[in-house]
C-alpha cells in the first residue's frame, strides 16, 4: 500500500530547504555573482523581502513564550552582552590590527558582530538539545532592540570616522525588523496560535524562497567589488572564518557558569549565528559595498560551522553524561 507524508507540500519543502541550507546558501551566492548584471535593479526589493521573513518568524512566537523566557533573565543578558558588547570590540580590534584603521572590512566585521541573532539558530538549538522557547524569545527581544543597538554600537566604535544617517538606520530597522516582529507576535496572540498553523504551508516555503532571494540579490550587489579584491581575499577569508569560530567559542565559554546543557547550547548558537541578511542590507545601504564582503563571507561560514558545533556539542555532553554515570 502506498503511503504519503501527512505534511502539506509547503511544509515538506521547508523541511527540505532547511536540511539543504548549507548547499542552497552558497549556490544562491554563486548565482548572484554570475548574474549580477541582470540583478542590479532588484536591490530595492530586499527590505520588503526581509520584513516578510521577520513577520513569518515572529508568527511562531507568542507572549507566553516571551514571559517564560523573561523568567530566565541571566542567560538573555549574558547572550546580549556577548553579542553586542564583547564581539564588536574584538571585531574592531582584529580588523584594525589586520587591515589598518579606516578599512571598510573593519566595518563589515563589526556589523557581523553587532547585528541581531540569526533566525536559523532556532533549528540548530532544537537539533542540539537546547531551549527552543528561550532562543525564540532571545531573537524577538534582540530584534526589538536592534534599531537602537546597531546604530549606537557603530557610532561608539567609529564615531566621526564614519558618516551615516543614524535616524534613517533606526527608521529602516523599525520597518524591516521591529514592526514585523510586533505584528507577528500580536497575530499569534490574537489567533491563539492558529494563524501560524493555518498559514505555515504557504508562508514558510515563501519565506525560505525570500531568504534565498535576499542572498542572491545582495551577492549580485557586491559581486563587482569581490572580483576587484584580488590579493586581499586571501587575508579576509581566514579572518572571517576565525572570527565566526570565535563567536561560537565566546558563547560556549560565556555559558559555562550556568552548568546546564539546554542553556549552554542555546547561548552558544545564539552567540555564533547572526542575521546575516540584515547585515548585508545595512552594509549595502549605509556603507561602501566593500563593508558587506565580510558579512557575505559569514553566510558561507556560519552554517558549516553550526554543523561542526552540533557534532562537538553532542560529543561533549555524551562524554559528560558518561562521567556523571560512572561517578
Amino acid at each position: 500500500m502506498e503511503t504519503t507524508s501527512a505534511k502539506p507540500f509547503g511544509l515538506r519543502f521547508s523541511d527540505w530547504f532547511e536540511a539543504k541550507m548549507f548547499v542552497i546558501t552558497p549556490v544562491s551566492m554563486i548565482l548572484g555573482f554570475f548574474f549580477y548584471k541582470w540583478l542590479e535593479d532588484a536591490a530595492v526589493l530586499v527590505p520588503y523581502l526581509f520584513a516578510y521573513i521577520t513577520f513569518v518568524m515572529a508568527l511562531g512566537c507568542n507572549p507566553r513564550q516571551m514571559r517564560g523566557a523573561l523568567g530566565m533573565p541571566l542567560p538573555i543578558m549574558m547572550t546580549l552582552a556577548l553579542v553586542h558588547f564583547v564581539a564588536p570590540l574584538v571585531a574592531y580590534a582584529t580588523g584594525t590590527l589586520l587591515f589598518g584603521a579606516g578599512s571598510p572590512y573593519i566595518v563589515g566585521l563589526v556589523l557581523f558582530a553587532v547585528i541581531p541573532l540569526g533566525v536559523s539558530s532556532v533549528i540548530w538549538v532544537g537539533l542540539s538539545g537546547g531551549n527552543v522557547p528561550l532562543v525564540l524569545a532571545m531573537i524577538v527581544i534582540d530584534s526589538l532592540i536592534s534599531p537602537f543597538v546597531v546604530p549606537l554600537a557603530v557610532d561608539f566604535l567609529f564615531g566621526a570616522d564614519i558618516h551615516f544617517n543614524h535616524w534613517k538606520v533606526m527608521r529602516d530597522l523599525l520597518v524591516i525588523i521591529f514592526i514585523p516582529t510586533v505584528l507577528g507576535v500580536a497575530v499569534n496572540a490574537w489567533s491563539r496560535g492558529r494563524a501560524k498553523l493555518w498559514s505555515a504551508p504557504y508562508s514558510m516555503p515563501i519565506s525560505k524562497l525570500a531568504f534565498a532571494a535576499v542572498i542572491l540579490i545582495n551577492a549580485a550587489a557586491i559581486a563587482p567589488h569581490v572580483f576587484a579584491m584580488k590579493g586581499e581575499l586571501f587575508k579576509l577569508v581566514p579572518t572571517v572564518l576565525l572570527f565566526v569560530a570565535f563567536c561560537y567559542a565566546l558563547g560556549w565559554f560565556g555559558a559555562l557558569p550556568f552548568r546546564n546543557r539546554e542553556v549552554t547550547v542555546t547561548i552558544t548558537y545564539s552567540s555564533g549565528m547572526r542575521n546575516i541578511s540584515l547585515g548585508i542590507v545595512i552594509a549595502l545601504q549605509y556603507f561602501e559595498p566593500a563593508a558587506a564582503i565580510p558579512v557575505v563571507m559569514g553566510i558561507l561560514i556560519q552554517q558549516p560551522m553550526a554543523t561542526l558545533q552540533n557534532h562537538l556539542q553532542k560529543l561533549y555532553w555524551k562524554k559528560r553524561e558518561a562521567q556523571v554515570t560512572i561517578s
